[in-house]
């Protein structure tokens, strides 16, 4: 999928936040965060149409795993043309990361990964996503998320004692990327 498909589902769907794919940019500052040296699990909030979950693939040893959650059918069909052992697409919301990760026998994550535009979601909906994602997560866990705008800090500092923001200009719009953990 490129630009078009984005647009498409971009004008289809309320909860998709951009026209365009997430920029390579962006994406090796995310990646800067974690560790592929080891097994890993990761979960991919709002992966669209897997620009993250592509790269995750070449980089994660063969005994990781990613759980991919994506609310948009067409983005969620489009991810499982990835034919491989470690990706789990679930066309569902992220609001039930663990009862989707307890279904796979994850009762800990090591990195969750959060593209889904939390400034479009009701107090409710965003406090049970981060709630449930800082459970979730291990002692050196980290949720790394990516968004158009700085809002969300002061909701992630509710759940992690360390939260950190930076900016990627080299993206269409400019991304904050956020990096929270216990």
């Amino acid at each position: 999928m490129g630009t078009l498909s984005y647009i498409k589902n971009f004008l289809k769907d309320r909860q998709v936040a951009s026209i365009t794919p997430t920029s390579r940019f962006t994406i090796e500052r995310v990646c800067r965060h974690i560790d592929f040296d080891r097994d890993l699990r990761i979960i991919e909030f709002g992966p669209a149409d897997g620009v993250f979950t592509k790269v995750f693939l070449e980089k994660l040893t063969p005994g990781s795993g990613i759980i991919a959650i994506e609310t948009n059918g067409d983005f969620a069909r489009s991810l499982r043309n990835y034919e491989d052992e470690r990706l789990s697409v679930v066309n569902q919301s992220a609001e039930d990361v663990r009862e989707i990760a307890a279904a796979r026998n994850w009762d800990r994550v090591d990195y969750i990964i959060s593209g889904i535009p939390f400034s479009f979601l009701n107090k409710e909906i965003k406090h049970k996503i981060l709630q449930e994602s800082a459970d979730l997560l291990g002692e050196q866990g980290l949720f790394l998320g990516y968004q158009t705008s700085s809002h969300l800090k002061s909701h992630l500092q509710e759940y992690f004692p360390k939260v950190e923001t930076e900016m990627e200009y080299l993206n269409i719009p400019p991304m904050c990327v956020y990096r929270a953990g216990k």
